[in-house]
Order: C-alpha cells, then structure tokens, then sequence
C-alpha cells in the first residue's frame, strides 16, 4: 500500500462503487423487512428478472426507454400478484412462513425468466439508455488512476436513489404507514391502514429498485441469473448494517465493497485467490458472533 499509493486509491474506488451498489440492493430487501417484518430471499432474483425483462423487450423492438416503462409496469403486475396471491392468504402468519413464501417465489421466477428469456446471459441496452461508457484518467499521488465512466453513473445513480429512499420513509405518510406495518400487523390494521395497498406499494418499490440496480449491475458486467448471487452479497451488509436500517444499508454496504476489494488484491494471492467470493460473509460472521443486530440496528431484549 506504500509502495503504490495510487493502486490503492484504484482498488478503494472499485471497492466504493460495488459498496453503493450492494446498499442499493440491500434496501430492496430492507423495503420489505421494514413492511412485513421478514427476509425477501426473493430480491435476488427480482434484480435478474427485472433486468431480462427490459433487454427481452428491447429485443423483441421495443425502444429502449419505452421497455423501462413497461418493465416498471411488470414489476407493478408483480408485486400486485405477490400481494394477491401469496402475501393475503398469509396475514398474521409466523414470520417464518412468509420467509419460506419468499423462496416459493424466487424459484418461481427463476423458472418463469428461463421459459421466457432463455438462461443465456445478455447484454445490458447501455448506449441505448445513453449510459457512459470509456474511463476518466487521473493523476493521483504521483500515479495513475482509471475510473471508468459507467461506474461513476452508478455510483451517482445508486447514490440519488438511496437518499430518495431515505426521505421517503422519514417525511412521507406512506413512509411512516410502512413502518407501522412493520411494527405490528394487527396494530396498523386497528388504526385503519390497508395492508394489501402497502404490500402492493412497498413490493413495487423494491421492483423499481431491482431495475435500477440490474441496469447497474449490467452494465458493468451482463445479464445473467449469475447476478442472482451478486445481489445476495446484500446478506452480509444488512448482517452488518441492522435490517431495518437505511444508514445501515449504506455503511455496511461500503464496509463490504471496500473490504472485499481490499482483500481480494492484497491478501488474495497469499490465499490462492478467490478471497472476494467469501470474505464479505465471513465479515458477516463477525457480526454475528459480537454484534448481532448490526451497527445501527435496535438490540430486542425480551423478558421471561
């Protein structure tokens, strides 16, 4: 690191985008925590399905901001079924059957994309949503440092979102509706509150998000259902950040991108390599042995 200076601020640069990207993720599933008070393991595939679903149309001629547009109304007809179909039939269910219902519906749409869209990877429609391409070169500390254009749109994009996220549940009706769904079910019905509108709204939300995030994530890379195991590195940063925690998500986020491309180029090689695929969870671990509600989550003490 004192030898070359300027690769470390390349690396912490890498390992800072992929951090905002995997917050961006991890707020999808913080949007459903913070309303029903249990783990979405569907988000993961939603951020793929919703990325398959704007390149398919584009294929099959649609222009490409038109097949955003639908695309979002996709994820409307999803969340709206989610709600009608599986989340209704589970009100005041255990907690543990509305996260056993999230599995049932990931494999779902993984079944679904593959009949739809083929399971071959895609390239993500990046000149044709007038994303940058090429790299900006900066001299820093006597060397040189390449920051690719489409990282920093989504370092930006990511950035906006999240603080859109975060003033949307602080200062909105509906914001603060969701966390009083969180809070207690029958509680949020007794005061009047819908909760198949908020359902419908928060998976919506999430929807949007997993779009915004596959864009991201595909452009840097492709369209697979490869990403499905991207988006799970969300697991480690709501482990680090607290569940139902939007700062949460954001700290722990860069805690994890910065950390694991830290590791992977300094102390990869005297492991053999491979070092990034598990050190975000391993952190995770961590956590989980000294500070299980994460850095801002509330610790539940519960009286016998």
């Amino acid at each position: 690191m004192r030898q070359a200076p300027d690769l470390l601020v390349q690396t912490i640069w890498e390992g800072l985008v992929s951090g905002v990207l995997y917050a961006l993720i991890a707020l999808g599933f913080v949007l459903i925590f913070k309303a029903s008070g249990v783990f979405n393991f569907a988000q993961g595939i939603m951020v793929v399905f919703a990325a398959l679903t704007l390149v398919g149309l584009y294929e099959k001629g649609v222009p490409a901001f038109v097949a955003v547009a639908l695309t979002l109304g996709v994820m409307f007809v999803l969340a709206l079924t989610i709600e009608r179909v599986v989340l209704r039939p589970l009100v005041n269910q255990p907690d543990i059957i509305l996260f056993m219902a999230t599995f049932g519906i990931t494999y779902f749409l993984i079944g679904f994309g593959e009949a739809l869209f083929g399971g071959n990877p895609k390239q993500m429609i990046t000149d044709q949503l007038y994303l940058p391409r090429g790299a900006v070169d900066l001299q820093i500390l006597g060397g040189l440092v390449s920051l690719q254009k489409i990282d920093i749109a989504a370092a930006v994009i990511a950035s906006l979102m999240i603080v859109a996220l975060g003033l949307f549940f602080q200062y909105t009706r509906i914001g603060r509706a969701l966390r009083a769904v969180a809070d207690s079910h029958k509680a949020a019905l007794s005061v009047g509150l819908s909760l198949n509108q908020i359902w419908v709204i928060v998976w919506f939300t999430a929807g949007i998000v997993a779009l915004i995030t596959g864009i991201m994530w595909g452009a840097r890379s492709d369209v697979s259902f490869a990403l499905e195991i991207v988006a799970l590195k969300a697991l480690p940063v709501l482990i680090l950040g607290g569940f139902t925690s939007i700062p949460g998500a954001i700290v722990g986020g860069l805690i994890i991108g910065i950390g694991e491309k830290l590791g992977e180029f300094y102390w990869g090689p005297l492991v053999g390599g491979g070092i990034e695929s598990w050190l975000a969870y391993f952190i995770a671990l961590g956590f989980l042995l000294f500070r299980p509600q994460g850095l801002f989550g509330d610790k539940i003490i519960e009286r016998i």
